[in-house]
């Protein structure tokens, strides 16, 4: 497979497995550019940007305003996924202004890191720098508490440098502009849990991973738990789900049980 230095946007639980894996790349949300004045806020890292995300347990970020005002984000956590993703989650230490236009900074900013922090725009059609623009409320889209989650099927694909597997929910009655879901899986057989936020891909959810990155990762054969927690990018959730049970996506994918089997003697 083709190493490409470029630096990927890609989404939680984002699936590679249309283009070679990039070294690094990062995302930033909100994925909504215009805010509330109590947003929290995520920074994902891939691959390589993962170690600028970890960095993030000693280093200052911040918000800076055009008038040059900034404000301290304060790290909550660290989530490491189990395949080539770390998310950070910061909340600002005071309530922002409203109508302002606020940049992403980091204290000590590496040439990497000052290139990463770059988003396409589709309406201008060049790269520019991470921001936000606040408005006048002080909180966005309420999450309808009849939103449900349903488990639809699993998947597996087999590309060129390995497999996408994932566990597919469904998302109705999801009213809400944009929803972080904070993801719980548990591998029944060792207890262990794995954390890790996604969001939407049209109405659904991929508990998994994709050819190069992901949140989870599933064995050859094996039992897993999930639930959800629905959270808007102010932090304001519904209740959290009931365990929901599914297999490995590997246990029935035909081409993968075939390549498994032993191969005849020559």
């Amino acid at each position: 497979m083709k190493k490409v230095l470029v630096f990927l946007i890609f989404t939680f639980g984002v699936d590679f497995s249309y283009a070679d894996c990039a070294m690094s790349g990062m995302q930033f949300f909100p994925k909504n550019r215009n805010i509330s004045l109590n947003s929290l806020f995520i920074i994902q890292g891939y691959s390589m940007s993962e170690e600028t995300v970890e960095s993030f347990r000693e280093r200052e970020v911040y918000l800076v305003s055009e008038s040059g005002e900034l404000v301290l984000l304060t790290l909550q956590e660290i989530l490491k996924g189990q395949m080539s993703l770390t998310q950070a989650i910061f909340k600002p230490v005071r309530e922002l202004k409203p109508n302002t236009k606020y940049f992403l900074s980091y204290s000590n900013e590496t040439k990497r890191e000052v290139l990463e922090m770059q988003q396409w725009n589709s309406e201008s059609k060049q790269r520019e720098k991470v921001y936000w623009q606040t408005s006048e409320l002080k909180s966005t889209d309420l999450i309808s508490p009849s939103l449900k989650i349903d488990y639809e099927k699993s998947e597996v694909f087999h590309y060129g440098c390995g497999p996408s597997s994932n566990a597919i929910f469904t998302v109705s009655n999801s009213n809400a502009l944009e929803i972080w879901y904070k993801t719980e899986v548990i591998e029944i057989a060792t207890n262990k849990k794995t954390t890790f936020y996604l969001t939407e891909w049209e109405n659904k959810l991929n508990v998994g991973h994709g050819m190069c990155a992901g949140g989870f990762i599933f064995k050859d054969v094996g039992k897993y738990k999930v639930r959800f927690t629905p959270t808007n990018p102010d932090g304001e959730s519904i209740k959290t789900t009931e365990w929901k049970l599914f297999a490995s996506p590997f246990e029935n994918d035909k081409l993968f049980i075939k390549l498994k089997q032993p191969q005849p003697a020559d």
